[in-house]
């Protein structure tokens, strides 16, 4: 069988980590998620609380850095470049399932690369995450919306691309119609782009 990779970017509380390790345990493939995280931090020697937070952070303009000549690398930079070649290396090695850390955009040159967008109605999203947290969470709806707002921005800034835009994955879908359904909807998008028998 060809090799071929799944990502799956999620609104918080859209259940898509959940969906991308379900998916990957159906397909018998690997599925890596705070995986990256603890793999990441081993190759750099950075803590795993650091490594999960470098999404809170904006690294610095790189590009405009290296333009100006003046470019002096940050520890976040750092980080992310470590993580992005992990992504692109695990990638290269075997099928697999990875869901967020900008995988999508990291690997947007794989042609053997699709891409998931997962979302849901904000109600749908805080009842999920009162459920998996309980009482840890005060106001639910806030919660996902800061989330929210972390996630587009950090990937916004990185990429220079629109988190959550429709354009830049091969399907995106609402979760509010199950967990389960959404998996076998991206099931069959692969059956249909002749990945899966």
């Amino acid at each position: 069988m060809k090799k071929y990779i799944v990502t799956i970017a999620r609104e918080h509380g859209s259940g898509g980590r959940i969906i991308g390790k379900k998916l990957a345990e159906e397909l018998g493939i690997a599925f890596y998620d705070r995986e990256l995280i603890t793999l990441t931090a081993k190759q750099t020697g950075l803590s795993e609380a650091f490594i999960n937070d470098i999404e809170d952070q904006k690294p610095s303009s790189l590009l405009y850095s290296l333009y100006m000549g003046t470019y002096i690398p940050n520890v976040y930079d750092e980080a992310y470049v470590a993580q992005a070649n992990l992504i692109r290396s695990l990638a290269d090695k075997e099928s697999c399932v990875i869901v967020g850390r900008c995988a999508d955009y990291i690997l947007r040159e794989y042609d053997n690369c699709f891409h998931f967008f997962i979302h849901a109605p904000i109600q749908e999203r805080a009842k999920r995450i009162t459920e998996e947290y309980g009482e840890q969470v005060k106001d639910p709806a806030a919660a996902v919306k800061k989330w929210d707002k972390k996630r587009s921005s950090y990937y916004n800034f990185v990429t220079q691309s629109q988190w959550g835009r429709a354009q830049n994955y091969n399907l995106t879908i609402d979760s509010s119609i199950g967990l389960d359904q959404t998996t076998a909807l991206i099931k069959d998008y692969l059956k249909h782009s002749g990945v899966l028998d």
